[in-house]
């Protein structure tokens, strides 16, 4: 049995009865003008979100404003018609939402990851409903949040009304997503799927940039922080040869299990949290939602604790590997927007490459291809119009592409320039060269 180590703040806050009843029944609590929590990630509750709308738009309610990080399937209530009654406001850019924000009909809403509970906390943006699912209740009535803690245990503890779906295929994690069935209002007992997701076969550019950054910037002893996607899959396949790793992130997907087995990762080393892989939330598939069930090494937590960079700083030797849309040659990185269209969202970056960049032997690292798809530099003379810097020139230690690590750390900008150059993708170093040597940062 999973140990249940953070429950205690809500324990002395909530004594409700539960009601078991049908979805329909639940989400006729919801009115106009309410603000509605959505849990995110693999958790994304789409049965209850689903139902929200339609009740939504048959019983004409007005002003719902709906608020989430990352979610994933459908998501009703930005289509046409309902995004006239509901309001999404999301602090992270998913698929699922993309062409509506950029559409006008749902709005971003930037926020360090690490401040998204306080928000809730503080009453910045009072709840009225939590709309989550979990683990069905043990013997003592104890649920788990499963892969999703990130944001939805402060919206469980501030939101008027909990609707809770019960559903056994989320997994039993621990830590903070160990929740008593007394914290809900309503439960609604429906089985789906968690959502699963499946990186895309890797380039070689990916393939390169992973053995870079495996081999000449992660130390044995290291704790690290990495994303989902080909680039943070590369690194961690590149890591069978070291020693005593450690993970402290906001996420971890399938390619960490291969190093946990081998015991390439056992967490000995950290500074926090020692023989403990301390994350948020999870991404990826259903073999990785089978390893994390009941499995003592897992601590899920809030991510108000895990992107906090006072935490992160305490790990000797934090790594932390995040990407980026661009990068200028003074070492902006824009993150979220493509020119004036918003494609993803601060996320975890900032915190970690921060956090990263204080700790004791830390490095705060920046991974992308030299160019997109379509064969555009990502190594620019300066930012798209309309592009947004998540991490400034002064927060990034390294910037990696797959021709080589443009080392930032005490240059001045006519020396990043230099050293930024040289890893762009060949056929652009001429057109960067120019606009430098125009802006007098190189000779």
């Amino acid at each position: 049995m999973i140990m249940r180590r953070t429950f205690t703040r809500l324990a002395h806050t909530f004594r409700k009865s539960p009601k078991t009843t049908t979805v329909e029944e639940a989400i006729k609590v919801i009115q106009s003008g309410n603000n509605v929590f959505v849990q995110g990630m693999a958790a994304t509750p789409t049965y209850l979100t689903t139902k929200m709308t339609e009740y939504g738009m048959k019983e004409k309610l007005d002003n719902i404003n709906v608020y989430h990080m990352h979610t994933e399937g459908h998501c009703p209530y930005v289509e046409q018609e309902a995004s006239k009654r509901f309001h999404c406001k999301t602090f992270f850019v998913s698929q699922n939402v993309r062409d509506a924000i950029n559409d006008g009909r749902a709005e971003y809403l930037p926020t360090f990851m690490s401040d998204i509970p306080n928000l809730f906390r503080k009453n910045v943006i009072p709840l009225d409903v939590a709309l989550v699912q979990a683990s069905p209740p043990d013997a003592y009535g104890f649920c788990s949040l499963g892969t999703s803690v990130e944001s939805s245990l402060s919206a469980i503890e501030k939101a008027k009304h909990v609707i809770c779906q019960i559903n056994k295929h989320v997994p039993r994690t621990g830590g903070d997503a160990i929740v008593h069935v007394s914290a809900m209002d309503q439960l609604v007992y429906h089985n789906a799927p968690l959502y699963t997701s499946k990186p895309k076969d890797p380039s070689p550019e990916d393939v390169e940039i992973g053995r870079l950054i495996a081999t000449h910037l992660v130390k044995d002893g290291a704790t690290i922080q990495l994303g989902i996607g080909n680039i943070p899959n590369m690194v961690l396949e590149q890591l069978t040869g070291h020693k005593n790793l450690g993970i402290h992130s906001e996420m971890f997907s399938d390619g960490v299990i291969p190093l946990i087995r081998s015991g390439v990762v056992n967490n000995t080393a950290k500074t926090l949290n020692a023989g403990k892989i301390v994350v948020s939330f999870l991404v990826g598939t259903q073999n990785l939602f089978d390893f994390v069930n009941e499995n003592p090494i897992v601590e899920m937590r809030d991510v108000a604790y895990t992107n906090d960079p006072h935490i992160i700083r305490q790990h000797k030797d934090m790594t932390a590997i995040n990407s980026a849309i661009e990068v200028d040659i003074t070492g902006q990185v824009c993150s979220d927007s493509i020119g004036t269209r918003i494609y993803s969202g601060f996320g975890g970056q900032l915190d970690f490459i921060r956090g990263a960049g204080l700790a004791d032997g830390g490095k705060a690292i920046i991974a992308l291809h030299s160019r997109t798809s379509k064969g555009e530099p990502r190594i620019v003379p300066s930012i798209h119009d309309g592009g947004g810097i998540v991490t400034t020139r002064a927060h990034v230690n390294y910037v990696v592409t797959e021709y080589g690590i443009a080392s930032l750390i005490g240059k001045t900008i006519n020396e990043r320039t230099t050293e930024l150059i040289k890893i762009a993708h060949p056929d652009d170093r001429s057109m960067l060269s120019k606009s430098a040597m125009r802006r007098k940062l190189i000779q």
